[in-house]
């Protein structure tokens, strides 16, 4: 099987609602996420001859995938209160609402899926809260 990785860092904060410790606080990382796609086999012909996938689009699609994310705070919806929320968005502060808890778990799986649904055969899915600590989402197999 070949394999493809492809990576890129975000800089933001978030919290952890509900959490008894230092993270319930905002705080901030710098986010590095990796992208891992396979194949069985390499395109035969043209182009991208001997390639799993051309590395430019998969670097620009992992690259524009986290960008989106950079320098903002990062909240699970509904834990926040509105007014809270509405006095930071007046005040110009770059606000993103996930459906999920913003951990590095939850982000694997979502990057891991927004891949997918971008046409990559990705194996695995990455996210760096610290230079140190990861977490990483594969699908089971059979999945």
């Amino acid at each position: 099987m070949y394999l493809l990785k492809a990576e890129h860092s975000f800089d933001s904060a978030h919290f952890l609602a509900n959490y008894n410790g230092k993270c319930r606080n905002i705080h901030g990382h710098r986010w590095k996420v990796e992208i891992e796609v396979k194949s069985e086999s390499l395109i035969r012909g043209g182009q991208l001859d001997g390639m799993v996938v051309d590395f430019t689009d998969l670097k620009r699609d992992v690259k524009e995938m986290v960008d989106f994310y950079d320098h903002a705070l990062i909240i699970q919806e509904n834990t926040m209160r509105e007014e809270t929320l509405k006095h930071l968005m007046e005040d110009g502060f770059k606000i993103i609402q996930v459906k999920f808890r913003p951990t590095a778990e939850n982000f694997a799986a979502f990057f891991f899926h927004y891949m997918e649904e971008k046409g990559y055969d990705v194996k695995r899915a990455s996210v760096y809260e610290t230079p140190t600590n990861c977490a990483a989402y594969e699908k089971s197999e059979g999945k």
